[in-house]
């Protein structure tokens, strides 16, 4: 059975649609993970356990509001990472 929050799925290809046209922020493991991190942290989850879930949450992020605020938070997280990098040497 499916048991996940399907909002770690939808950051991870907003981030790279974002990481792909920014060249000027670090894409190590360490930021990437830290950017994950937060904007996870700044949206709500959306758990998902069926199929029918799933597929009722992905026609959910057809909403433009949805798009929005996700590519909001990933943008935010880039910007304080960009600024507070805890790698040690990129």
């Amino acid at each position: 059975m499916l048991f996940k929050n399907y909002m770690e799925e939808v950051v991870d290809s907003t981030m790279d649609e974002i990481l792909a046209r920014d060249e000027d922020i670090c894409k190590c493991e360490r930021c990437l993970m830290d950017i994950k991190a937060l904007a996870l942290n700044n949206l709500p989850p959306k758990y998902v356990v069926t199929d029918k879930g799933y597929v009722y949450t992905k026609v959910n992020e057809l909403v433009s509001q949805f798009k929005a605020d996700i590519a909001v938070a990933v943008t935010n997280a880039m910007k304080i990472v960009r600024k507070n990098p805890r790698h040690e040497d990129c």
